[in-house]
């Protein structure tokens, strides 16, 4: 039954401009190699910009951690080539059960249609993902992977920060036209450019543990409130891979972490929910208070923050690392347009606009669960059971059960990027959402439509039309792909998600959302909205 990860141990290399004291400029310098710094390298290596990433430590992470890694952070990282590793070896799902005392109260599908590559959801330790990030960054010559590199101060300038890091051999100094902080939520990059970073601490307490077993239970997300084996709380089941399961415990307010994450003390609890004859072995415990908050500006000059250094959620709903990774889908893009002049500076400002404003959403939702999972008062609890009770019929009262709404992106509806429609549209695709995916035939080959999005903006365009494969606007050359030439609408799925009648044309963003949309290609339109899009 053992399962034990042997921890990768990444070797410390002393660099030239340690050797000869020389300060050198770099274009970006990422603090953390935490999912989130991994991918913010990977993701400027497909822009083409040269990263530096430094972490203080030389391995991956311990214990599970971040767990669930939802639809729409596979696309993102299948963009990198490192999504299809993952999901192989992690565990798909996308039903979800609630449970009531004994009773399922109900149960919800996260993808109830076909026609997407990548699953609703896969369940993978963050170790692993990790270590396959990291792979992809060795294979990569535009990262460079600094381990055992303590940033131990940062100054800034107006057009770099200069950067005062501890290594084995010593302290030396580097400078960074940009610094992309991904310390986690007690980034010490935050403290240096003294950030406000605010919001609600939970007085709840959750035991989590990974435990290896040989288990009847089937893959999917169950979620019990009060259960029998641990009356008055909630307890959340996840299965990994390698035969090991995530098991969440609710502890009361006044439990002593320390005492709480003792193995005589957690054996019990996990033998009272499997039964006394169920073989199992501890292989991480730990204790977490949640809390809900968010830096006050997601940028300090050259210092940009992303993943919990910038905004913390509680684990319910998995939000903390898909939102991460969706931070850096939205910033890389941005930062090539105005390293490369093609957008103002203040461009990046919009990074701020759009993550804060999903942060917040993250944030309500998390809230709202935590307050669902944990009532603060006997009226909410009650309220709370009623609800529960009433899942078990009436659809309505589904809707309203809420053991952590899962992690969904968040469109960017108000975006002062977007294009406001003028044409009758149905369908979700509206300005700053993100493309839906569907399957396509595409130079004789089956494939997908966001593999066939290319690394910049792009027109998509249903149906015959005079336009050429490209189209300068705004001092950019954009790919044109016309669906019925280029791309072949094989089962109608992407005429149906796209509301794409003859004529229909899409301008989408390198991040693969909708920044305008028309019924027909009008160069002046696009022009305007490209401008729009990119700062001007």
């Amino acid at each position: 039954m053992s399962h034990a990860y042997e921890h990768p141990r990444y070797p410390y290399v002393q660099t030239e401009e340690q050797r000869t004291g020389k300060v050198q400029r770099h274009p970006v310098v990422i603090i953390g190699a935490g999912p989130v710094g991994l991918t913010a390298a990977l993701e400027c290596a497909r822009h083409g910009i040269p990263a530096i990433v430094l972490d203080d430590n030389n391995t991956v992470s311990v214990g599970s951690r971040a767990l669930c890694y939802a639809k729409r952070t596979l696309e993102v990282w299948d963009r990198m080539g490192t999504a299809e590793r993952m999901v192989e070896k992690g565990v798909q799902w996308k039903i979800g059960k609630v449970f009531f005392q004994e009773h399922l109260a109900y149960q919800f599908d996260l993808l109830p249609e076909a026609g997407h590559k990548m699953p609703a959801m896969i369940n993978l330790q963050q170790y692993y993902l990790e270590e396959f990030l990291v792979d992809a960054c060795n294979e990569s010559e535009l990262v460079d992977l600094r381990w055992k590199h303590k940033l131990l101060s940062l100054t800034q300038a107006a057009d770099h920060a200069r950067l005062t890091v501890e290594t084995p051999d010593g302290v030396f100094e580097m400078e960074a036209e940009w610094v992309i902080a991904c310390d986690g939520a007690n980034s010490d990059t935050r403290k240096m450019v003294e950030a406000n970073f605010e919001g609600q601490f939970f007085q709840d307490r959750f035991l989590i543990a990974d435990v290896v077993m040989k288990a009847p239970f089937p893959a999917e997300r169950w979620f019990w409130f009060d259960p029998p084996f641990h009356r008055g709380q909630s307890v959340l089941l996840h299965m990994e891979a390698d035969n090991v399961w995530r098991i969440d415990f609710q502890l009361g307010w006044d439990a002593d972490p320390d005492e709480e994450k003792k193995p005589e003390n957690v054996i019990p609890r996990i033998q009272a929910m499997l039964g006394m004859d169920v073989e199992f072995e501890l292989e991480w415990v730990s204790v977490y208070q949640f809390a809900c908050r968010r830096v006050d500006d997601f940028r300090y000059n050259r210092v940009l923050f992303a993943g919990d250094a910038a905004h913390q959620v509680s684990p319910f709903g998995a939000r903390g690392a898909n939102s991460g990774v969706q931070d850096i889908d939205n910033l890389i893009w941005k930062l090539k347009l105005v390293m490369n002049g093609t957008a103002p500076l203040s461009f990046i400002d919009s990074y701020h606009e759009e993550r804060a404003f999903a942060a917040d959403d993250n944030i309500k939702n998390s809230t709202r669960s935590t307050d669902f999972i944990t009532p603060k008062s006997r009226g909410s609890r009650i309220l709370r059971d009623a609800t529960l009770q009433l899942a078990e019929s009436e659809p309505f009262a589904q809707r309203l059960v809420n053991s952590g709404r899962l992690s969904m992106p968040t469109p960017y509806v108000n975006s002062s990027l977007n294009t406001v429609d003028v044409d009758a549209f149905s369908g979700a695709m509206s300005p700053g959402t993100n493309c839906a995916d569907a399957p396509v035939v595409s130079g004789g080959r089956e494939g997908w439509f966001l593999n066939a999005l290319p690394t910049g903006f792009s027109l998509l365009v249903f149906g015959d039309s005079p336009v050429e494969s490209h189209v300068r606007v705004a001092s950019m050359d954009i790919p044109v792909l016309h669906v019925g030439g280029d791309l072949l609408d094989a089962d109608g799925l992407l005429g149906e998600r796209y509301d794409g009648k003859p004529g229909t044309t899409y301008l989408i963003r390198p991040d693969h959302h909708v920044v305008a949309r028309w019924r027909a290609f009008d160069p002046n339109r696009i022009e305007a909205a490209i401008r729009r899009a990119t700062g001007h």
